[in-house]
């Protein structure tokens, strides 16, 4: 069953990228946010931690993204 997901509590999620190790979501200001598997530093928080929780990639502050 879908599942609310807090971190997103407020936002508009526009768009998700999801793969067999980790996803990305953009929401409707522009901002990325990944979880997942983070072993090799792919989802962009300048560490190899695994994030279980969408956590926003501050990477693209200030920044308007409109793809994922």
């Amino acid at each position: 069953l879908p599942k609310k997901i807090e971190a997103f509590a407020g936002r508009r999620v526009v768009i998700v990228s999801a793969g067999p190790d980790h996803d990305l979501a953009l929401t409707a200001d522009g901002a990325v946010w990944s979880w997942g598997g983070g072993g090799q530093g792919q989802l962009g928080h300048g560490d190899e931690h695994e994030q279980l929780l969408p956590k926003k990639i501050e990477a693209f502050a200030g920044q308007r993204v409109v793809a994922v």
